[in-house]
């Protein structure tokens, strides 16, 4: 990600946040489609992060569509609450790599199934890196 969007770049900060919140509420169903023998608790914890993240997404779509009717001038509270937002997206990509990591490590109907174990390595890698650019931004 490039940081050279000068007074835009909350909105930039958001624009990444919608799309990997977007792809975390996909990678819920994925995992529940690809593992139908999955342990309901998982099933269960799967789609209540599923609603969870939506409602992150709904929240960031609606953040953008206040920076932008505010033109060219971001007022300094509404930058520090995207600031507030990109860090609870930040910990809340952290608590779903949790959760993925001990489906991928406990859950029996991974444990003899190759694809399942490379899937969620992928959607590990996938949040892991939306933390980066997240850490990357906070810090910045």
């Amino acid at each position: 990600m490039q940081f050279y969007y000068g007074p835009q770049m909350p909105l930039r900060i958001l624009d990444e946040a919608e799309f990997w919140k977007h792809q975390e509420e996909e990678h819920t169903v994925v995992i529940r489609e690809l593992l139908p023998n999955l342990e309901q608790k998982y099933v269960d914890a799967l789609k209540k992060w599923e609603n969870s993240l939506a409602e992150t997404h709904q929240k960031i779509v609606q953040f953008i569509e206040s920076i932008s009717r505010s033109g060219n001038y971001i007022p300094a509270a509404l930058h520090q609450e995207v600031l507030k937002l990109t860090e609870f997206c930040f910990k809340q990509s952290m608590d779903f790599i949790e959760l993925c990591r001990q489906i991928k490590e406990q859950s029996k109907a991974v444990q003899d199934n190759p694809i399942a174990i490379a899937v969620l390595n992928h959607i590990i890698r996938e949040s892991e890196y939306f933390i980066g650019i997240a850490r990357a931004l906070l810090s910045a």
